[in-house]
């Protein structure tokens, strides 16, 4: 009679697993052909990320960290789940058992696990992590010298050769762009967002050569923003007062989106840019034509918001 009532007891506990693994392949089955596609870059095998491998020489490296974390995270969730779920099917308070399980105050060698374990997985993605975002963040020492700082604050001998430098500031709510080597510039308005079709097409538009290694350095004319292009699978801050350069070549043309990633204020949602990755040819085309309209030489510091400091306040 007691094995019976055992197996009574064990049915509800695995129909219930039973149950919630059909709940899920089901809801998987379900889901949006869109959101699984067989185009290669299009899925799963970019993390459904809004890039793909080889858009720039740094989106594979990307790709392959975010790809790695989320695998190394549901190796971890499924060990953890299934302890879990065998623990509380292996050690269920049973019918007619009244008894208390052993009572354990410290086990040390478990809690030592629980502790380096841990700190181990920890790190190991904090090493994969700095050494992926580093490869943007570090820049040639010519460009140090020029002036401009890393956001690491490190220089390293085996950081690629700039073909340009581009100068971006960001303002309440648009940007400026310097293009340094062909000594232009352009300067952007807020776009007023209305719902109009082709209002998009009048953002401030970016233009970079494709194959070609681009260091920006990227300051504040205010408030704090960001400089975000989400295809590009990064984003850097800009503070007030601090300088952050990266560096990047894009290898795909195109035109993508980019946006102030940091709240700026009443209009920050209408802070947007456009993206053209472009070959070289149109490239010195359009700046040609910003050199025609005159727009030539650099925006720097002097347009900058001056905030006045009370002199009590600097004492």
């Amino acid at each position: 009679m007691r094995t019976t009532s055992r197996h009574q007891g064990r049915s509800p506990v695995v129909r219930s697993i039973a149950l919630a693994g059909l709940v899920a392949v089901t809801a998987a089955a379900c889901a949006p052909a869109d959101q699984f596609p067989s185009e290669p870059g299009k899925g799963v095998d970019v993390g459904f990320l809004p890039s793909e491998r080889g858009l720039t020489d740094r989106t594979t490296g990307l790709i392959d960290l975010w790809n790695g974390s989320w695998i190394a995270a549901l190796a971890v969730g499924v060990l953890v789940w299934g302890l879990t779920i065998w623990c509380i099917v292996a050690y269920r308070k049973r019918k007619n058992d009244d008894r208390l399980p052993v009572q354990l105050r410290y086990h040390v060698p478990l809690e030592l696990m629980y502790t380096v374990v841990p700190i181990l997985m920890i790190g190991t993605l904090f090493y994969f992590s700095s050494r992926v975002t580093a490869d943007f963040q570090d820049v040639t020492p010519a460009t140090q010298a020029a002036g401009t700082d890393s956001a690491t604050g490190e220089i390293r001998d085996d950081a690629q050769e700039s073909d340009l430098e581009i100068e971006v500031y960001g303002k309440q709510w648009s940007w400026d762009f310097n293009y340094l080597t062909d000594d232009v510039y352009y300067s952007g308005d807020r776009v007023s967002l209305n719902g109009e079709e082709g209002v998009e097409e009048t953002l401030p538009t970016l233009y970079l050569p494709v194959d070609e290694t681009v260091t920006f350095t990227v300051k504040s004319r205010d408030v704090a923003h960001a400089f975000w292009i989400p295809a590009f699978l990064y984003k850097v801050d800009i503070i007030p007062g601090r300088t952050n350069t990266f560096q990047v070549t894009p290898q795909q043309e195109g035109v993508f989106s980019g946006k102030c990633a940091e709240l700026c204020g009443e209009f920050h949602s209408e802070m947007l840019f456009n993206v053209e990755v472009v070959d070289r040819e149109t490239y010195d085309a359009e700046m040609a034509e910003l050199r025609d309209a005159g727009q030539t030489g650099r925006l720097g510091d002097e347009l900058n918001r001056r905030y006045l400091v009370a002199q009590e306040d600097q004492n």
